[in-house]
């Protein structure tokens, strides 16, 4: 997700709280990347996340509304992504939010993961090039916008993408040159509604189909060519051109 100079930092610091985050991070939508473009834009975000990230409460699902996340899926889960957070810290990344002491009482040997940020995050680390599946978020900082939206046209996946700005000449740029499936605009997760496709470019794609909408028809149906004329008797003789419809 690139965040302008321009954008709403609260709105945008709340964004990426619950995209990045929600369900503990394990969904195919999730924010795992956030694309300060400039040096005080990147602190001005970093400043509103921390605190955001360090009251998220972290429990069982039974828990109802006191809980923001639960834990990850399995164990090997759980240590793949304390392997890539070790990863990111030994890469030389800034953890700001450190989340790999927490432990939730009477859940000990649970799957619970505590939430991590990490900043001045680069393009070869491992935490930016694997994609976590959980509660981390890495932030690339970035000096121009054309080095942010490069960031994301490099890339070999392409699900999807957002931009949070009040400029409309730089969302309307955004939309029409990325080579991303789903593009959000002040959205966090660009999901469209099911009767729009839902599907990524690059290698976030498979077959020429996407899913939902139209390509949902398209998937389900073969296509029948019926090309018929009915003249008006035998007395015209051959014909030897198309005849428009009559």
């Amino acid at each position: 997700m690139i965040i302008m100079p321009d954008a709403d930092m609260d709105q945008a610091a709340d964004a990426l709280v619950g995209a990045g985050y929600g369900a503990a991070g394990e969904r195919c939508m999730a924010i795992s990347v956030a694309v300060p473009v400039g040096e005080e834009t990147a602190d001005r975000l970093i400043e509103k996340l921390i605190p955001r990230i360090e009251a998220l409460k972290v429990g069982p699902y039974t828990a109802g509304n006191d809980v923001d996340f639960g834990p990850v899926v399995t164990a090997a889960a759980k240590a793949n992504i304390q392997r890539l957070v070790e990863s990111g810290v030994a890469q030389g990344a800034e953890l700001v939010v450190d989340g790999r002491d927490f432990s939730l009482q009477g859940y000990e040997n649970g799957f619970f993961v505590g939430a991590h940020l990490f900043d001045r995050v680069t393009p070869d680390m491992d935490i930016y090039k694997t994609e976590i599946f959980g509660p981390v978020l890495s932030t690339v900082r970035a000096a121009s916008y054309e080095e942010a939206i490069g960031l994301a046209m490099d890339h070999e996946y392409g699900n999807g993408t957002a931009i949070f700005t009040r400029d409309g000449d730089a969302a309307r740029d955004f939309a029409n040159r990325i080579n991303i499936g789903m593009v959000g605009i002040n959205v966090p997760i660009p999901v469209p509604l099911a009767y729009h496709t839902f599907g990524g470019w690059k290698k976030s794609g498979f077959g020429d189909l996407n899913q939902h909408g139209p390509d949902a028809f398209r998937f389900y149906t073969r296509t029948k060519t019926v090309t018929a004329r009915w003249p008006s008797g035998i007395k015209e003789g051959a014909a030897f051109n198309f005849k428009a419809m009559e």
